[in-house]
């Protein structure tokens, strides 16, 4: 019986995970870029308990574990600004950010400029072209971005943005200020075009992470009533053992 609580705990603390993680997704739905996440589960046999009078498979004690993170990296909407600074990549690849803690990865492409004329994020962090980080000299005008990438002004190009992609993005892991970071080495990516003055949205489909919450939370709850259950079985157990002894 003490095991039936404990695969139930299990299962329970799973889908805590799970629901912390639709609630993350819901969080960032209007996160520019986001990339929504799940959960991949998988079974645990017990490798030194057995149920008692059973055989085979049936002899084993599974559990529940959520060992991996999954995310889904299809290109979100893409949602008109109206602002030059504004860029967002249709297909694959990351824009690249210089930070103290090395090169990080995003697609978050709302950018501005620094009082230095650095082309930044909204932290202040230097956005690379191909060549390094983008500067504006005092009175250029006409900020511009092609559809590859190129930045010009009014005084001619600028560089290229740096866009790269990864042989393996599952790789990836989630950093804080919407960031990618790995340790695969990037490379560069090919499949994509840049649009200036729009946004990526999230993709994040609200209505499926609600309909996940609702299937979440009814297995917590059905869970919970068997937990219940056995708690009382125990008890009552306990209860006939000791009128027995008595």
């Amino acid at each position: 019986m003490e095991n039936a609580l404990l695969i139930g705990l299990s299962r329970q603390i799973a889908l805590g995970h799970q629901m912390t993680s639709v609630a993350n997704n819901m969080a960032n739905i209007g996160t520019s870029g986001y990339k929504a996440e799940t959960l991949r589960f998988e079974e645990f046999l017990m490798p030194v308990a057995e149920v008692d009078g059973a055989t085979g498979e049936e002899a084993g004690l599974h559990y529940v574990l959520d060992p991996q993170v999954i995310r889904h990296f299809e290109t979100g909407s893409l949602r008109a600004t109206g602002n030059p600074l504004d860029v967002a990549l249709n297909g694959e690849g990351w824009f690249v950010v210089q930070t103290d803690a090395g090169d990080r990865y995003t697609r978050d492409g709302h950018f501005t400029l620094d009082p230095q004329g650095n082309v930044v994020n909204s932290a202040g962090q230097m956005i690379l072209g191909e060549a390094g980080p983008f500067a504006l000299a005092p009175g250029e005008t006409d900020f511009t971005v092609a559809a590859d990438g190129t930045v010009s002004t009014s005084a001619g190009e600028k560089g290229r943005l740096r866009v790269v992609a990864f042989e393996n993005q599952a790789l990836l892991e989630k950093e804080g200020q919407n960031f990618m970071t790995t340790d695969e080495p990037p490379i560069a990516a090919e499949d994509y075009t840049v649009a200036q003055g729009y946004l990526e949205d999230s993709n994040v489909q609200p209505v499926r992470e609600i309909a996940e919450m609702i299937d979440v939370m009814r297995a917590y709850v059905s869970t919970s009533r068997q937990l219940e259950k056995l708690a009382d079985l125990k008890d009552q157990a306990i209860e006939q053992l000791s009128r027995i002894e008595a």
